[in-house]
């Protein structure tokens, strides 16, 4: 399952405290109370973020940081009764992202985590974003003033009549262009047999296709026409 906070904590009622004023605020948390149960936890679940006590009965929440920071980047906000500026470098040199004193208000302390979240979901945001610009980004591109055509990077340079009848298919891409639609938008009112097409598109995927005898981008659909596929 998934949880936006994991609470390493073995004070239980603190613990059970934050968890509830959390969720009152739809922060989804879970508690564990020692090392062995967090990376137990972590092996089967994940969390958006940590908050980490320092002192833990059976191993300190410094060691437990720098294991997690072995295979996991999430934000781990250490939370710790002690207050030296020297265990506040510590734990942010390890890989800490911030150090709440204890006692700590569970107002101010749900801003920081909500704080954490907000930037999480703009960095996934943002991600998702780049993944469907680049999902989406066409691997063909025409050039009508130099009737030519760039495919994966590389220009390909076109007759007049080969050029209309990529830029026909690719106009249409995704959808069934018939041969009669082809002769009408490429050769106009003049009259050609099959022949005359099969002979421009056999030319065309010579030019465009990684492999012409198994097309990939210009598909034959037998006894009606074609259609391109990107």
């Amino acid at each position: 399952m998934h949880y936006n906070c994991l609470i390493v904590e073995d004070e239980v009622d603190l613990a059970k405290a934050t968890k509830e004023y959390f969720e009152l605020f739809d922060v989804s948390c879970v508690h564990v109370e020692t090392p062995a149960q967090c990376m137990e936890f972590l092996n089967e679940n994940t969390a958006d973020l940590l908050l980490l006590d320092i002192n833990l009965a059976d191993e300190s929440g410094f060691s437990l940081c720098k294991k997690i920071r072995e295979t996991m980047s999430m934000p781990i906000l250490f939370v710790s009764a002690r207050q030296s500026d020297e265990d506040v470098l510590v734990a942010l040199n390890i890989g800490g992202d911030d150090y709440i004193k204890k006692p700590y208000n569970l107002s101010v302390l749900l801003a920081k985590v909500k704080a954490v979240l907000k930037r999480l979901e703009a960095q996934e945001q943002r991600v998702r974003e780049s993944a469907a610009a680049d999902a989406s980004e066409d691997v063909l591109t025409l050039h009508e003033e130099t009737l030519s055509a760039v495919i994966r990077g590389q220009k390909v340079d076109l007759k007049a009549k080969e050029f209309k009848l990529l830029q026909c298919l690719h106009e249409n891409k995704g959808t069934i262009v018939t041969k009669q639609r082809l002769f009408d938008e490429v050769w106009g009112d003049a009259f050609f047999s099959d022949g005359t097409l099969n002979v421009h598109i056999r030319r065309l995927r010579e030019k465009i296709e990684e492999n012409p005898d198994e097309p990939k981008l210009i598909k034959t659909i037998w006894g009606t026409g074609y259609m391109m596929e990107i």
